[in-house]
């Protein structure tokens, strides 16, 4: 059942590179269907991923922070898997943070990206991840609020 929940989780992620708004219904009824008691990995990563296909700051820093909630909700272990989500998590909170003008906040969250880089192998995703939190110090840096380019 897991596995046929992350494969319908990963569908709807697949969705958001040409239907942003058919890939949020998607995630959304997913997210639904997991409910407040649903698997922590399962509800980081619609959350996760339902930040990145919303259309305003606002709203993709409100499911950053539930993405990070579900991480470290009451009674769940902070297990491998949860702790490799962390670099990601903190970096797209910053940079949620740095579009709604939270300049100091964003820094703050850079920081802390920074500090569980540890857990990143040396591979394409870990430099996805260190270019990622490059490009938003750099937007910072620039006082830019703007959406960055993928």
């Amino acid at each position: 059942m897991a596995d046929d929940r992350m494969a319908d989780i990963y569908a709807a992620v697949r969705l958001g590179g040409v239907d942003r708004e058919a890939a949020r219904r998607a995630l959304m009824e997913v997210w639904e269907e997991l409910g407040e008691n649903g698997d922590p990995v399962q509800r980081c990563v619609v959350a996760h991923h339902l930040a990145d296909v919303q259309d305003c700051a606002e709203d993709a820093l409100y499911w950053d922070q539930r993405a990070l909630a579900a991480v470290f909700a009451y009674g769940v272990p902070l297990d491998e898997g949860l702790r490799g989500f962390l670099p990601s998590l903190y970096l797209n909170l910053a940079d949620s943070q740095r579009r709604t003008g939270d300049f100091e906040s964003a820094r703050m969250q850079l920081t802390i990206a920074r500090g569980h880089l540890d857990v990143l192998a040396h591979d394409a995703y870990g430099d996805i991840i260190r270019s990622g939190l490059e490009h938003v110090e750099q937007a910072l840096a620039a006082g830019s609020t703007e959406r960055l380019s993928a």
